[in-house]
C-alpha cells in the first residue's frame, strides 16, 4: 500500500472536513483538505450539480463558485481508491452538513453516514494488488448477510462505532 493510499484511509464518508479552494474549473472546484495537503489526494467539490438549476448561464453559475483561496466547511461525500490518486468529492450543501445520506449498497435505501447514522462504510481489498472499493450499507443489512452461526460478527456490525 502507497503512502498517500495509507494516509487516505484516515478519511471516511460522512466525515466533516475543511478545505480550501486551490483552483476553478467548469464543473466545480478543486480544494486541498486541511491536515491532508500532502496526502496526494484529488479533492473536489462538484459546484454545477450543486447550483446549476438556480442558474440561467455558466457565467452565473461560476459566480456562485467560492473563492480561490476561501475555506469552505464541507462533507466527505464519496472516496475512490481504485487507483492512484485516490479521488475524494466533496460536498458544500447544507443539508449534507447536517447529515449525510447515501444510497445502501446492499437494499438501496438511504442511509446516514454523519455521526449518529446507521450506515457503514467497507473497504474491501485485495492481498493480489493495489486498489479498493468502497461500499456503504446499514449496519442491519450487514448483520443480517453475515452467516447466522457467526453470531459474534453479527453483534459486531450492529456495534460498531457506538461508545
Amino acid at each position: 500500500m502507497d503512502r498517500f493510499e495509507t494516509k487516505s484511509f484516515a478519511l471516511m464518508p460522512g466525515q466533516r472536513v475543511e478545505a480550501r479552494v486551490v483552483s476553478h474549473h467548469p464543473w466545480g472546484v478543486l480544494v486541498e483538505i486541511a491536515g491532508h495537503g500532502d496526502d496526494g489526494l484529488s479533492a473536489s467539490i462538484d459546484m454545477i450539480e450543486l447550483f446549476a438549476s438556480r442558474t440561467g448561464s455558466h457565467e452565473e453559475l461560476l459566480a456562485l463558485f467560492p473563492p480561490v483561496g476561501a475555506r469552505v466547511e464541507a462533507v466527505v461525500q464519496r472516496i475512490s481508491r481504485w487507483h492512484p490518486p485516490v479521488s475524494v468529492r466533496l460536498s458544500i450543501r447544507a443539508a449534507d452538513l447536517e447529515a449525510l445520506t447515501w444510497p445502501c449498497d446492499f437494499c438501496g435505501e438511504r442511509t446516514t453516514l454523519s455521526p449518529g447514522g446507521d450506515a457503514l462504510v467497507l473497504d474491501s481489498r485485495s492481498n493480489n494488488g493495489p486498489g479498493s472499493h468502497t461500499l456503504v450499507v446499514h449496519r442491519e443489512c450487514l448483520a443480517t448477510r453475515i452467516h447466522p452461526q457467526n453470531s459474534g460478527e453479527r453483534a459486531r456490525a450492529l456495534k460498531i462505532g457506538e461508545a
